[in-house]
Order: structure tokens, then sequence, then C-alpha cells
């Protein structure tokens, strides 16, 4: 039964894809059914936007849902998985807060319940629990934001919200954006609002994993730009510069704690955290060229982040499959488990490295298209006269740079100590290659990660039309091989294919000339160099800790390691050492700065609040007669 769910979410998948396709390109419907959903009734809209997410939520779906098939432990939630993508595919089209509210609320519990499918683990009751938290903390702030923009405008319908946005005070739309962005940015996983997603991701099996990165986060960016751009908006320069530096905040925050992890899943859910830090970089920098009056550099930068919101969505569950894929292989997500998996596993290996290259935006692959439209839209900031305006821009160019560095850094380690060198445990010497559907689903992502990179020249022009129907303005790339923006002059061209075949080239050429030169034509098979030792040993080999030290060491004002060093000597000399244990793990900031003394408040509130239950009687009569009197009063 489990694997007819999940083949008929894959076929539904791919219907919905098709639809969002249609969508992007101007179809459009409307479905209102009115006893269904109270206050409004069920209400369903399309636009060039939501066609978009339909079709990523849609095309994630079909490639997860394939994998599912043939992934051990995935029967266990299949009614569960079927709630969350039909939620996931609503929340796009709803076209009213009931409708919208619905679904979000059934998205985030279904998703909960997948989240908890290990339920007798300490560690994932522990992820579920602040996974509810934080979702319903995020669901009472669009209620709040929803409902006072519904009393200040008279309607719960969003295309009543977008007419009546610009006749609203300024006090109302910056409350009702500060409410709605703090509801969206903490199902984003946006700093500091993050940190249910890397105890969530790895708690989660690894389709829902990767459903949760590709589909659920994105749909945080998505009532990010409608709350930014027309429920409320355009609104202040603030707006942008708050999303902007946030994203810089995020994506730095996300690639510095992916880096020292060793946890291959949890290292992803980070990652996951910076490239929505990258997406917001666009985001932020869009809502701030609207403001300044440039809606062409504005649809360049949400062209960017609408693009890298694709993008993510491909690479990431690809990942995310990937992950699950060496987990189902070796029966543990720890890195320093791993090693020489490229000889057992060279499906997973081959496309888990598509997915790293492609987050590591190296060219000519999708990540580096999105990565290189945001870099543009941020170096035009010289045509925004604002020195204010300029420094966020200048922040986030330096940021954006920096994280592009630090992640190609991040997954050579994830690639390298997973896959390369010798196996560091008897599960990774054993591994065995992933099943056939789970093989299928991971090669279509990769297969999208080439096509949606080589295949920029089509893709912008339709991630265009979303852009201009939310500015009503539009940057025209020029089609064929070359991709050319414009803004009163060219001044950004890029040519895939062409980066394409130079690779190509490069890679080709030694060869070549190696063949010219008289080199024989097999190959000759030899030993790893051991610099003079005879027998290698995996113990001789990097691990992830030891990958990570040097940035420990550069990052320390950010990681603040903690040193722990622990020599065991023989009990009857201690010139004699048994064994020395070292360890600097990295501490958990956030948590102990923000979430722990908040939680040590509300604790200590509620045992004040408790002494009132005393159980007398007398004082409860008491408590009735002062509510009394304050009525009273106040009357």
């Amino acid at each position: 039964m489990a694997a007819l769910v999940y083949t008929v979410t894959a076929i539904a998948g791919i219907a919905a894809g098709v639809v969002g396709i249609g969508g992007v390109f101007g179809a459009t419907f409307t479905v209102h059914i009115a006893r269904i959903v109270p206050l409004g009734g069920l209400e369903l809209a399309m636009d060039p936007l939501a066609g978009l997410f339909l079709a990523l939520v849609g095309l994630t779906t079909a490639a997860t849902s394939l994998y599912a098939i043939g992934y051990a432990g995935a029967a266990r939630g299949a009614y569960a998985y079927l709630a969350f993508v039909t939620a996931l595919g609503l929340v796009p089209l709803a076209a009213n807060a009931m409708t919208f509210l619905l679904a979000w609320e059934i998205m985030s519990l279904a998703s909960w319940v997948l989240v908890l499918d290990r339920r007798d683990d300490a560690d994932v009751q522990r992820a579920a629990w602040v996974y509810a938290v934080m979702t319903h903390a995020g669901l009472a702030c669009l209620l709040a934001g929803m409902l006072l923009l519904a009393a200040h405008t008279g309607s719960l319908r969003f295309a009543d919200w977008r007419a009546a946005a610009p006749a609203l005070a300024p006090a109302i739309r910056n409350a009702v954006w500060v409410l709605l962005a703090l509801g969206f940015a903490s199902k984003a996983g946006v700093v500091p609002l993050h940190v249910w997603l890397p105890l969530a991701h790895p708690a989660a099996p690894s389709h829902v994993s990767a459903l949760m990165s590709g589909a659920m986060i994105k749909l945080g960016i998505y009532g990010l730009l409608r709350v930014g751009l027309e429920w409320a908006g355009p609104g202040p320069t603030w707006w942008g510069g708050t999303l902007l530096m946030l994203g810089v905040v995020s994506a730095l925050v996300g690639i510095l704690s992916a880096l020292v992890d060793t946890d291959l899943k949890r290292l992803l859910a980070f990652s996951s955290i910076e490239n929505v830090g990258v997406i917001l970089i666009g985001v932020g920098s869009a809502l701030l060229f609207v403001r300044a009056g440039t809606e062409a550099l504005a649809a360049i930068a949400l062209v960017a982040a609408l693009y890298h919101t694709v993008n993510h969505a491909a690479f990431k569950a690809l990942l995310f499959l990937g992950a699950g894929a060496v987990a189902h292989a070796t029966g543990t997500r720890n890195m320093d488990a791993h090693g020489g998996l490229i000889k057992r596993l060279p499906w997973t290996a081959a496309c888990f490295l598509v997915g790293a290259v492609s987050i590591s935006a190296l060219p000519p692959f999708n990540g580096f298209v999105s990565e290189w439209l945001t870099f543009q839209a941020l170096l035009q900031s010289v045509r925004v006269a604002e020195p204010g305006v300029s420094l966020l821009f200048a922040i986030g160019t330096a940021g954006l740079a920096l994280t592009a560095g630090l992640t190609a850094a991040c997954f050579v380690k994830a690639f390298g100590i997973t896959f390369l060198a010798l196996p560091r445990s008897d599960a990774a010497a054993h591994a065995h290659e992933a099943t056939a559907t789970m093989r299928w689903a991971m090669a279509g992502l990769a297969a999208a990660c080439v096509a949606l990179g080589l295949g920029a020249t089509v893709v912008v022009p339709a991630v265009t039309r979303v852009a201009a129907s939310m500015l009503g303005a539009a940057v025209a790339p020029l089609h064929g091989t070359t991709l050319t923006f414009s803004v009163g002059a060219d001044f950004a061209s890029l040519s895939p294919l062409l980066i394409a075949a130079a690779l190509g080239a490069g890679l080709v050429a030694p060869r070549v000339f190696l063949v010219v030169a008289g080199s024989p034509r097999r190959a000759r098979l030899g030993e790893t160099w051991g610099c003079g030792r005879i027998l290698q040993t995996a113990r001789m080999q990097y691990t992830a800790g030891a990958f990570a030290d040097p940035f420990k060491r550069v990052f320390r004002f950010f990681y603040r390691p903690v040193k722990r060093r622990e020599v065991v000597a023989h009990p009857d000399s201690r010139f004699f050492v048994r064994r020395i244990e070292y360890a600097n793990p990295a501490r958990a900031l956030f948590e102990e700065w923000l979430y722990h003394p908040v939680l040590r408040g509300l604790v200590g509130i509620t045992h004040r609040v408790q002494a009132l239950q005393s159980g007398n009687a007398a004082a409860y009569l008491g408590y009735i007669l002062a509510a009394l009197l304050i009525l009273l009063v106040v009357r």
C-alpha cells in the first residue's frame, strides 16, 4: 500500500509541475467553494509566482516519492506524507487567509508527524518538540498579522489586500510586515529562528528531509515575497535592508556551522540555512531597488532569488537523497565512519558529486548561474544614490563572496571525507548501492542540476516573467547561447554553453596531448603513493574534524570552541600513556545566548504563576472578587 501511495504522489507531483509551469507562462485559474472552509470558503488561484512554487513543489515531490518507493522505513509515514504533499501544493495556490492558514497548519502537522518517525529515540523526540514549538510560534505570528490586515482592509482575500495596501497607514503596514515576516522567516529557517532546522532534518527520513529542505522551507520565501511586494508592500527601505542583513547573517552562520559538523544530514541542514540566506540577499536587494525606483535592477535581483530558489530545490533534494543512500548503506550519518564509498556506491557518489559541485556554485552547473546573477544585482548598487543603502549592498557583496568560498570548502569535506580514501569502518567497507528507484530519483535530480545550469537562457526568461508579474518591470535576456542583461546599456553577459565547452576542452586536451606525444593508451594501475610507507590505513587520512580544525581557528570568535583533553596513563606509571583524547567542539551560541535564557525566564514565570493555584477555595473567591472589581472600574 505504501508503494502505491508513493507512486500516486510521484505522478501527482509531475502533473502539479506541469500545471505550475503553465502558470509561469500565463495560464490562470480560480476555484471557489463556499462551504468547505469557514470565513470565505476554499479559494484557490493561479498566477505566475504561485505557478513557479507549485512547479517547484510538484517536481521535487516526484523525485522524493520515487526515491521513497525503494527506501527502507518509508512505509511507516506514507499517509502523513500524502497529507504533507497535498498541503505543500495548496499553500502557493491559496487565495484567502483561511485557505492559506488551513493548508499551512496541515503542512506543519504532517511534517511534524514525519519528523517523529522514530519516536522511541530521545533525540528525535527533542527535535520534534523544538520543531512543534517553533512552527506554532510562527503560525501565531501569521495569524496575528493576517487578522490585523483583514481588520484594516475588511477582507480575508489576498486580491483585496493587494488593492488596499497602498492606502494603509504606515504603522499598520509595518506591524503587518513584522508579524508576517517573523512567521514566514521561522518556516524558512532564517537566523536566529533556525534552531529547529538542524534538529528536524536529520531526524526525519531522508526523502522527507529532501522535501522539507527542497520545498517546504521555500514556502517561507514565497510568503516573504507576497507580503513584501503585494499584501503590505512595497514598503520602506528598512524592510529590504533587514532582509538583506538577515540573509548575510543566515548565509554565514549556516555555512560556518556546516563546516564543522560531522553528521552528513545535519551538515546539509545547516547548508540549507546558508542557501536561504543567499536567497534573502536577492529578495532584500529587490525590495531596496524597488524603493530606490530602479525596477529593472529589482527585477534582476528578484530573478536571481527565484532562480536560486529553484536551483536549491534541485541540488539540496539531491544531496539529502544521496545522504540517505549513504546512511542506508552504512547505518550511520557520521562522516568519520565513512570513506571509500565511491567504489561501493558509484551511482550515489556520482550524483552526490553533481550536487556538491552545483551547491558550490561552480560552472557550468545551476548554482553558478543564480549566484552570478545575485552578484550582478549587488554590483549595480552604484546606481543607487543613498550612501546607507550602498553600504548595505557592500556588506551583502562581501558576505556572499565569503559564503561562496566557504561553501566550496564545506562540500570538498562532505564529498571527500564520505566517498574518497579508505573505509574507516566495517560498515563502510561492506556498504551496498542504493535500490533502483533511489538511483533513478537521484539521477533525475542530477540531470536537473545540469539542465538548469546549461539551460539558463531558457530558464531565466521564464523566471523573468514571474518577476515582471510582481514588479511590473521586465529585464529582457537575449535568447540564444548568451544571456545578457541590460539596464541603460548591456552590463552583464553569460554563456553557459560556452563555459561548458571550454571546461570540456580543458578536460579532453591533456589526454589528447598525451596520446599525440606517444603515451600508452591503456592506464597503468598502482598503489596510492604512501610517502615512503608500504601499508596505508584509514588512520593515516583526514577526518572531518581534522579538515574543519583550521576553520575553527580562523573563525574562533564565532565557534568559541571548548577544548577538552583526557590522558589515560598506565596505572603503574604515568610515563606510559594508554590513550590521549582531544576535542574542541563548537558551541551552539544561539541556543546558549538566546533560547536558553528565554526558556529559563518562562520556566521561572510559570513557577510563580503556579503558586496562585494553591487549592484554597477562599483564595479563588478572592480572585473572583478582584476580577469583578476590575471589570466594574473598567466599565
